[in-house]
């Protein structure tokens, strides 16, 4: 059980994965703050949370709470998060960080002034095959890297029917397809293959520029489980739906990927695929425990998580024997796990051995790449991601 105790803002889709994550991981969660003090109290009664707070204000000042979760929408992000700083609290944000470089390089600097703990929560860099994949990569059993190739398809925005929140630029910021998942797929290989992404040529589509909004709102998935007949408004959309990115990394290897929330059928699929001197590797989120091994003279391999087959640093976040999968809501705990162990490694001078998490620097980075590929997609050329530095 983790000394420091949390709390999370936010309790629609993924405000309550955070929750059950952290609870999984170790960690209390002593209160939770939603759009009203209705829905507050409702998630603290449904996860037995002691304090259901009115606002954000009276969050950061209990004195109780040392790590808050911020699991809000985009535009509320970089107030709420200056406010835990000014408060002295860790915080952990959900992807991604701010609205733009400016707000995020803002909370890179006061973090760091603040002297508190900071990350991000691009969780998919925590199945414990990715980890295997980045070590095995780091030790230099694939070579050179000479190229990277993958996706992130969905398909709950698939008809112009579907709406959230998340379609809007005022609401989320000016890409959505990319900004929302396609930076898990960039934090993720960047992670693996440790290179990082020089420039990019992007190229988004709109597939609907109208869509219809159901008078009171749709919570996130939530569009194929609410059958009711609900009266809908037309809606103008400024986000994409889609978007291809071309990809140079610092070290001359070059990547492709798409992202997509129209794909019918792919629920949630993320793919990537590293093309090495020695070997190949590549994985598929709805197989995660399997990593496929391509080799050219000898036979391809496949390999099971199973921790006594996996590396030190893999199999400290595989929990379960092999052949009992882990999957989405693992990544959750094992991150909040890596944060929470880094905390307390913080407060009390010692080391830990768990994997890196995201930090407020990466989220700050991947919001420049979300920059240039909204510059290059109107100019239709190659753009150099801007300097990370705050």
């Amino acid at each position: 059980m983790f000394r420091s105790k949390a709390a999370v803002v936010g309790t629609g889709f993924i405000g309550p994965v955070h929750i059950e994550g952290l609870i999984r991981a170790g960690v209390q969660v002593h209160g939770v703050l939603g759009t009203s003090l209705e829905k507050s109290q409702r998630a603290a009664n449904l996860f037995g949370i002691k304090k259901a707070y009115r606002n954000i204000s009276e969050l950061v000042n209990d004195p109780e709470v040392d790590v808050v979760h911020l699991t809000s929408p985009n535009r509320f992000h970089f107030e709420q998060t200056i406010q835990c700083l000014d408060a002295g609290k860790h915080v952990l944000c959900e992807k991604p960080l701010a609205m733009n470089s400016q707000e995020s390089g803002e909370l890179v600097r006061r973090a760091k002034l603040a002297r508190v703990m900071t990350g991000v929560n691009y969780n998919v860099r925590f199945y414990p095959i990715c980890i295997e994949a980045a070590e095995r990569v780091k030790r230099g059993d694939i070579g050179d890297v000479f190229h990277i190739s993958g996706s992130y398809v969905q398909d709950w925005l698939h008809k112009p029917t579907d709406f959230n929140w998340r379609v809007l630029a005022q609401e989320g910021g000016p890409l959505r397809a990319l900004a929302d998942i396609g930076t898990h797929w960039l934090d993720l290989v960047q992670a693996i293959s440790h290179l990082e992404i020089q420039s990019v040529c992007a190229d988004l589509q709109t597939v609907y520029p109208i869509r219809q909004r159901p008078v009171g709102g749709v919570e996130t998935f939530s569009s194929k489980v609410n059958r009711e007949v609900q009266r809908l408004v037309d809606v103008p959309v400024d986000t994409e739906d889609y978007g291809g990115v071309l990809l140079r990394f610092r070290n001359g290897a070059r990547g492709i990927m798409h992202v997509s929330q129209v794909t019918a059928g792919q629920k949630n699929c993320i793919r990537w695929e590293l093309a090495g001197s020695k070997q190949s590797m590549a994985w598929n989120s709805q197989r995660p425990d399997e990593l496929w091994i391509g080799n050219r003279d000898t036979a391809n391999e496949s390999l099971l998580r199973d921790p006594g087959l996996l590396s030190e640093s893999a199999r400290a976040h595989a929990q379960y024997p092999g052949g009992h999968n882990e999957g989405f809501p693992d990544t959750f705990k094992q991150l909040f796990r890596s944060f929470y162990s880094a905390i307390e490694s913080y407060e009390t001078g010692s080391q830990t051995a768990f994997a890196a998490y995201p930090t407020f620097e990466d989220g700050h980075r991947e919001i420049l790449m979300c920059e240039a590929i909204l510059k290059s997609a109107a100019q239709q050329r190659w753009i150099d991601v801007g300097n990370h530095d705050s």
